[in-house]
């Protein structure tokens, strides 16, 4: 059995783009910026006050004046219409243009005011001031790629009027649960049926990535209803007016070691090439993982809905990574709270939360894979390694944040 650190290894050596795609800036929040963005000006592009106050020449201050006459009011989006000379200065607003022949803005706070003058009681030169082209200069790359774009990005692009942008376009998914004792969210439930969960845990954490199955079913344990629903994933709903074929398979139950478990069976009568059956982990031991003839990704999970998390995270997040050309996710540590006992050996995933200052892991209780709660209030899936024993109270632990 492979390492899930294996596992992974396996799967970014599979990993290619999507391809990419021209969007619209209020489309692009939270995709993958695949193209370098190069400053069209400096930034800032002119001389910027960064405070309200008064613009003065320097060597006025350093020629022993102290007192100055407003000779102009100058507001952000305008400009000076006059120089100042010896003995003047501007009065200026934070974010207004400061003219070339004043070096140094001061504060209104650090000065005595009159309706016309001012008095300075101490400046350096070019305080108060975001010089031109500091932030970058023109022709300089803003930001390279691959970068998600987030907040700070959604920024820059704004401010260097990028209304379109090139990003990595997104997989097309093909999302199947199974199971006959599965029944839709809204469906009348009987004593032995029960819900489908898995369905919507594994759509959330696609639209994390903003990616929404193009392709869905639940299907029954049966053999010849997941031939007909995987062929249609695997070669394109309708190959006679050109709709491609998904770029993930993701299926939920149906692949461990039971009599109704066909997904593993069938995916290999229809061509998928196995890349790994079972990794040593738990939760989430039984996964399977291969590629379609037309090198395209098959994640098969387990029914448990925890463990369909775990494998999430673990896997298809780290191929979404290596697909988009984005760094791995590194795990990293805090002390545990409380400690753990070592329950296999296997490395043992559970839920954590952040707690405390200093920060530490409190471990949620949870009872098994099967677990409807979920780890609920977990933001971290931490790590229990297999070659370590029991945890003590304050041992660092990896963790994947959530």
């Amino acid at each position: 059995m492979f390492t899930y650190q294996q596992a992974q290894e396996i799967i970014a050596r599979q990993a290619r783009s999507f391809g990419q795609e021209k969007i619209e800036l209020d489309q692009a929040y939270g995709r993958v910026l695949a193209g370098a963005i190069v400053a069209d000006r400096d930034y800032p592009p002119f001389h910027r006050a960064t405070m309200d106050g008064y613009g003065i020449r320097f060597n006025d201050w350093e020629e022993g004046l102290r007192s100055f006459r407003v000779a102009e009011i100058i507001y952000a989006g305008a400009a000076a219409t006059k120089p100042i000379g010896k003995g003047e200065c501007y009065k200026i607003m934070t974010g207004a243009p400061v003219p070339s022949d004043a070096d140094t803005v001061i504060r209104r706070e650090d000065t005595d005011e009159t309706a016309q003058s001012i008095t300075i009681l101490s400046c350096q030169r070019f305080q108060n001031i975001a010089r031109q082209g500091e932030d970058m200069h023109a022709g300089d790359t803003a930001i390279g790629p691959p970068s998600i774009i987030g907040p700070a990005v959604m920024g820059i692009l704004a401010s260097l009027g990028k209304y379109e942008c090139l990003v990595e376009r997104l997989p097309r998914v093909a999302l199947f649960t199974t199971g006959n004792e599965v029944v839709p969210v809204d469906a009348p439930v009987s004593a032995i049926q029960i819900r489908n969960s898995n369905r919507w845990i594994l759509q959330s954490l696609l639209k994390g990535w903003g990616i929404s199955p193009s392709l869905y079913e639940h299907l029954p344990d049966s053999k010849a209803a997941l031939r007909n629903s995987l062929t249609k994933a695997i070669i394109g709903t309708s190959p006679a007016s050109g709709d491609t074929p998904a770029d993930i398979i993701i299926l939920s139950g149906g692949v461990s070691a039971g009599d109704a478990d066909y997904v593993p069976g069938i995916l290999e009568e229809l061509g998928v090439q196995q890349l790994f059956h079972k990794i040593a982990i738990k939760p989430g031991k039984p996964i399977w993982c291969g590629t379609t003839p037309g090198g395209k990704m098959v994640f098969a999970l387990p029914g448990n809905p925890f463990s369909g998390m775990v494998g999430f995270v673990l896997l298809i997040q780290h191929y979404l990574h290596a697909c988009f050309g984005l760094a791995a996710p590194i795990p990293m540590g805090l002390p545990l709270a409380g400690g753990r006992k070592k329950r296999t050996p296997l490395d043992e995933f559970f839920p954590v939360r952040f707690a405390g200052s200093p920060a530490r892991l409190q471990s949620i209780d949870i009872n098994g894979s099967g677990d409807s709660r979920l780890g609920l209030y977990a933001n971290a899936l931490a790590l229990h390694p297999a070659d370590s024993g029991d945890l003590p109270e304050g041992a660092n632990v990896l963790y994947y944040s959530l």
